[in-house]
């Protein structure tokens, strides 16, 4: 109700006006206009405005949202060369598109690590990066230097300082980080300013917005959608559906 009584005063309104500019017109028209013609143009053109106004919908549609993926659908997404922890051959992969200045994402990363103790190698997590550069001024260069360490094979760790650190993530605190997990830090360095390593992180943002991932944290398991910082049960929800449908024995620690 509220709306429709704003459309119509709106519409009043420009009405108003309209019909003021034509008075006004109207009085000034043998000076600003020299024949007939000029001014029956006018007067069309301005009915045309006042038809319009009166034809638009009372409530016009509001632009359409983006859907984000469907919970319904199984998506593949590429895990290739990513960071992953767990077996390559268990039944259930979860991927989780990330970052790490996002706190929802550090709230849910203890839940994650849950995940592996209750189903052991019947899980593999990957990582994919997803930082959320338009809020998180830290994330993309947080994303660069977790790469740079996943090129020394010590992703993980840097992973779990990062999350221990979320208020300490300026370009020398991560070389800092780097120097205390002794990592090369010559070759860290190169790295940070790598075009293969800023590929990486691209291409995980690129298929992130492929898949219709608008934030985070979001993770696919088994290709699920799975959304927010979700506790134990909801994921367990859906790996117990899977692992019941490929016919394999349910952890007994597992919530249901």
């Amino acid at each position: 109700m509220t709306n429709d009584k704003s459309d119509k005063t709106s519409e009043r309104v420009l009405l108003a006006i309209l019909i003021g500019i034509a008075v006004l017109i109207a009085i000034a028209g043998v000076n600003l206009y020299e024949t007939r013609q000029q001014r029956a143009e006018l007067n069309d053109h301005l009915m045309q405005l006042v038809t319009a106004i009166h034809s638009r919908p009372a409530n016009p549609a509001a632009p359409a949202r983006p859907s984000g993926p469907d919970p319904d659908k199984v998506y593949t997404v590429n895990t290739e060369g990513a960071p992953f922890e767990g077996p390559k051959s268990a039944a259930i992969t979860i991927v989780e598109f990330s970052e790490f200045q996002c706190p929802f994402c550090a709230r849910v990363d203890p839940t994650v690590k849950q995940l592996q103790d209750v189903y052991k190698d019947n899980v593999q997590i990957v990582w994919k990066h997803y930082p959320l550069t338009s809020i998180h001024k830290n994330a993309m260069g947080a994303a660069v230097a977790a790469e740079a360490a996943h090129s020394q094979g010590k992703f993980w760790q840097f992973h779990d300082k990062l999350f221990a650190s979320q208020s300490s993530l300026s370009p020398d605190q991560m070389r800092q980080y780097a120097k205390e997990l002794g990592l090369n830090t010559a070759k860290f360095e190169a790295d940070l300013t790598s075009p293969e390593i800023w590929k990486h992180v691209t291409d995980d943002m690129s298929e992130a917005h492929r898949l219709g991932v608008t934030g985070t944290p979001v993770f696919f398991v088994n290709g699920h959608f799975l959304s927010g910082a979700q506790p134990l049960a909801g994921f367990a929800k859906v790996i117990n559906s899977e692992l019941q449908r490929l016919k394999l024995p349910i952890p007994p620690a597992a919530v249901d």
